[in-house]
């Protein structure tokens, strides 16, 4: 939430605030990009979440604003090289968060005191990148590592004893506004 002060009024010792109209910040982590240009699944539960995904892209992302970052452009420029070109048009023209020291050092505790396995390092960096640089929320798919309900708890800690806000880690379904 922010603030803006518009007025003083000495006589009566108030200030008069309003409430700036910000759309709030989405981190896309790779996994949304892959859902969104990947070829239709014949597993019902992976097709199920491409269309969601696909809804949100279309109808809802406006409502927001959305970032990446490095990682997500490395990830997404690899393999193939038409689903690579497929991810990085999706992509193309969204800023992208650094990775600084900061993220680094939060993704390292989420592996070492945290729930993300070494293995799972990339997934750590998502969350850090998108912790450090305040972003409201966090979209993805890996319900494995990231989209957690079971290992959250320990992510909020860590990210609490560095003195971050972990941000609201979702799916697209969660998101969508009806």
């Amino acid at each position: 939430m922010s603030f803006n002060k518009i007025r003083d009024i000495p006589d009566l010792h108030c200030t008069i605030f309003f409430k700036t109209k910000m759309k709030p910040t989405v981190y896309i982590e790779t996994s949304i990009v892959s859902y969104l240009t990947a070829s239709l699944s014949n597993d019902i539960r992976v097709l199920a979440n491409q269309n969601i995904t696909v809804e949100w892209w279309n109808n809802s992302r406006g409502n927001f604003d959305l970032y990446i970052s490095e990682l997500v452009t490395t990830e997404a420029s690899g393999g193939d090289k038409e689903a690579a070109k497929r991810h990085l048009d999706v992509i193309e023209g969204l800023p992208e968060l650094e990775v600084s020291e900061n993220a680094e050092s939060l993704a390292k505790a989420l592996c070492i005191e945290g729930p993300v396995p070494q293995n799972a390092e990339i997934d750590a960096y998502h969350i850090a990148v998108a912790t450090v640089n305040g972003m409201d929320y966090l979209m993805t798919w890996n319900c494995a590592h990231i989209a957690n309900a079971v290992i959250r708890p320990k992510l909020e800690e860590v990210c609490y004893d560095y003195n971050y806000q972990l941000p609201v880690i979702c799916t697209p379904q969660e998101l969508l506004e009806e």
